[in-house]
């Protein structure tokens, strides 16, 4: 099954930190409660304050549509709230069979 995949990268100083990472499960849940076509989201630490979320979509449509809805709800809010900066955003498509346990 291929799924959408989206790659955001950012920074958060190394004082929200803490807070970004308390944040993450309501996001989550927001996410899950909201989303249609949702599938997981891995967060990565990068070096230089840097994160880069990876994020399944079922389809492109549920990524836009996700995308559309930005922070309205406020677990994802609070979590959109300590980014400092975007670095990067961009989305493709899984190009292998594996799936996901």
């Amino acid at each position: 099954m291929t799924t959408t995949v989206e790659l955001t990268r950012f920074r958060v100083s190394p004082e929200r930190a803490a807070h970004l990472l308390a944040a993450r499960p309501g996001m989550l849940a927001d996410f899950r409660a909201d989303r249609a076509g949702f599938l997981g989201a891995r967060l990565v630490r990068l070096p230089g304050d840097e994160w880069l979320d990876i994020v399944e979509w079922r389809t492109p449509e549920d990524f836009a549509a996700s995308r559309a809805k930005g922070g309205n709800l406020p677990g994802i809010r609070a979590f959109f709230d300590l980014i400092d900066e975007l670095v990067s955003a961009e989305a493709g498509a899984t190009a292998d069979s594996e799936s996901r346990s």
